[in-house]
């Protein structure tokens, strides 16, 4: 079941937050593949020098226990294992001059690297 989110200010901590910036890039780097059958998909993996790291990708798998979610028209997929990192989490797209890319913000973490690859 897919679970229809309109993008806002308000952070729900039951699930995954898309922010309308990303939800707008995820749509342009969809339109460049040229393809509308793909999720993002937002995992949790063992990892990194704090224990865990975040895995963004591109997916056309359906996993058993998935949770979906479509914030305007971009369907997030966070897998059940992954999924109480993640409840509360808000993912943001950042375009500046030090620095541009996807962004976490995981009230879940306790702790980070050094680098702020991977947290636990």
């Amino acid at each position: 079941m897919t679970e229809q989110v309109e993008t806002s200010t308000e952070r729900r901590t039951d699930q995954i937050n898309l922010s309308a910036v990303a939800a707008e890039k995820v749509k342009s780097l969809l339109a460049q593949e040229g393809r509308d059958d793909l999720a993002l998909r937002i995992s949790v993996q063992p990892g990194g020098c704090s224990g865990l790291r975040y895995q963004l990708f591109f997916d056309e798998r359906t996993l058993d226990g998935d949770v979906t979610t479509d914030f305007d028209g971009v369907t997030v997929v966070v897998d059940r294992m992954s999924v109480p990192y993640l409840n509360g989490a808000q993912i943001d797209f950042v375009d500046s001059i030090e620095k541009q890319g996807f962004t976490i913000d995981n009230p879940n973490a306790t702790g980070s690297c050094a680098c702020g690859d991977s947290f636990h």
